[in-house]
């Protein structure tokens, strides 16, 4: 089922202009193992709000950092975190669609309404944190590769000297925070690099100076019932930016042109006069590109100044990349970089955070070296482990399309191993519009796992379950799939069959990186309870020995 924006925001309210936080406001933050909750109290406490914040879930990676950061945080909800005696202990109660969505009655957004008590999103508070330092936004956007092109662009202008802010949906290397891993960089710098999510209006309190579009493609079935109602919100969300250096006010779109979605967000701002820069990264195909040239040249003023990219090689430690336009328009050098990350989808990132921090002005000869120093963000395509010859990757894919990319990085990078798709499905409304497209997709794997679905903004539970998932998934190709339960549960299942040479792909959006990393702790304890037995067998033998 469908629901509105509204519908799902119901009780917060809309979005507005960021404004500057007062010093010492009083700020509680729901739900800070989210990614956006904890940048939100993370990014309010580094201006100077007096930041409070719980999650029911319990102590997780991310909650941890929020409260490394002397934030006290509390692993329980109730109505005693707004008021005390009778008053309102906070100033503003900020939250997420998740909450809003499934439980408007929560004791706690009842006691804030109670009070009179503003009920914002977590995404204000971000923007409002951006404000108080007086830094423009460039926001990052699309279906797939926000988290890796934010991270990847905060790494370029780091590198740059730029100190820039943000905020990423994934744990950033302590190389770009200054510190430990986590969701936010603090910087004094003049831009403010913020991962813009779409789903149900999220990005809207981001007003981008600069848009950087990545893909554009049907997700989120609960709040966008077919893809054009996807291409509509990205062409609503990058016309309100604004940029007060550009002619106008407008702002800058980088747009990813090679995604067949994103020309249709370009087609739909025919009559937009920001900038455009229109990046693509060349199909192998040569039909596929010659398709995106004869579109721009349809484009008025051929669409604005264009950044092109052609991968000339890869193996499994990166990929090597030409660029031409990384100098700006008519400059028609021809720039060689080295990604040091593997895979298409993700040297497509590579060349959208180089084109976006072209677009804030930084020279083609300090991006293109940080394109092979950045070390990726956490959950994508990251090594949990190699025990005994199983490797363990966790990444955060939870759409087919993300998915089959993940796998292509996998089969180049392990070339001839046995390939285990291990898949917790992210919601119940997306599994079930999507099963059969999850099927095809895990039906190219050696071997698929299904975790439990994990359920979020999932007011039916009884649309979809992870065993008809796996059991679509054998009948289409014979591939055998299981649903063992819980990720702990599929660890345990996974240790008892996994051989060396095999390559465990976990892959999900909620709890997956549990199951990668016990299944890693039990191989590595099974391994070492080897090891000592054959070193007592041997200690036996020699004091055997005549």
């Amino acid at each position: 089922m469908t629901r509105t924006s509204e519908e799902i925001a119901r009780g917060l309210a809309p979005a507005r202009p960021a404004r500057p936080i007062v010093p010492g406001t009083r700020l509680h933050v729901m739900g800070v193992g989210g990614a956006a909750s904890a940048g939100a109290a993370l990014h309010a406490a580094a201006v100077g709000a007096v930041v409070t914040a719980c999650d029911a879930g319990g102590p997780d990676p991310l909650s941890l950092v929020v409260e490394a950061a002397g934030i006290p945080v509390a692993w329980a909800n109730g109505a005693e975190h707004i008021e005390a005696d009778g008053s309102a202990r906070v100033d503003r109660l900020a939250a997420t669609k998740a909450v809003t969505s499934v439980h408007p009655d929560h004791p706690e957004l009842e006691a804030a309404r109670t009070h009179g008590l503003p009920l914002e999103s977590v995404q204000q508070v971000i923007a409002d944190a951006a404000a108080t330092r007086g830094q423009r936004l460039i926001g990052v956007t699309g279906t797939h590769g926000k988290s890796t092109t934010s991270g990847w662009l905060l790494h370029i202008l780091a590198a740059a000297e730029r100190d820039p802010a943000g905020f990423v949906g994934a744990q950033l290397p302590g190389s770009i925070t200054g510190g430990a891993r986590g969701v936010a960089r603090f910087g004094a710098g003049t831009e403010f690099v913020v991962e813009a999510d779409e789903y149900a209006g999220n990005f809207d309190p981001y007003l981008p100076a600069i848009a950087l579009l990545i893909s554009a493609e049907w997700d989120h079935p609960d709040v966008f019932p077919d893809e054009p109602s996807v291409v509509r919100a990205f062409a609503a969300w990058i016309r309100r930016g604004r940029d007060e250096t550009q002619p106008g006010g407008m702002a800058t779109l980088v747009a990813n042109v090679g995604d067949a979605g994103v020309r249709h967000v370009v087609d739909a701002l025919a009559d937009w006069e920001g900038r455009r820069i229109l990046v693509n990264l060349e199909s192998p195909e040569a039909a596929s590109s010659a398709g995106v040239d004869a579109w721009v040249s349809r484009l008025p003023d051929r669409g604005g100044h264009r950044v092109v990219g052609r991968i000339t090689g890869e193996d499994g430690d990166g990929t090597g990349l030409e660029i031409r336009g990384l100098r700006g328009p008519g400059d028609s050098t021809v720039d060689r970089a080295r990604v040091g990350l593997i895979g298409r989808h993700l040297a497509i990132d590579a060349l959208m955070a180089a084109a976006g921090a072209m677009a804030a002005g930084v020279p083609a000869d300090a991006t293109l070296p940080a394109l092979a120093t950045f070390e990726g963000v956490g959950r994508r395509f990251e090594l949990k482990g190699d025990v005994n010859g199983v490797v363990v990757l966790d990444d955060y894919a939870h759409h087919p399309t993300a998915m089959r990319a993940t796998f292509a990085a996998a089969r180049l990078r392990y070339p001839g191993r046995r390939l285990w798709a291990v898949y917790e499905p992210l919601t119940f409304h997306r599994t079930a519009a999507m099963l059969d497209a999850f099927a095809d997709v895990l039906a190219e794997a050696d071997r698929a796992v299904v975790i439990d679905i994990w359920a979020v903004r999932d007011p039916d539970t009884s649309i979809a379950s992870a065993a008809a998932l796996a059991e679509a998934t054998s009948r289409r190709s014979g591939v055998p799939a299981v649903a063992p339960g819980s990720p702990e549960a599929t660890a345990d299942y996974l240790a008892g069959v996994v051989e060396p040479g095999d390559v465990v792909l976990v892959m999900g959006g909620g709890r997956s990186y549990v199951a990668a990393d016990r299944l890693v702790a039990t191989l590595a304890q099974r391994d070492a309870e080897r090891l000592s037995a054959l070193g007592g067998r041997d200690r036996r033998d020699r004091r055997d020995r005549p």
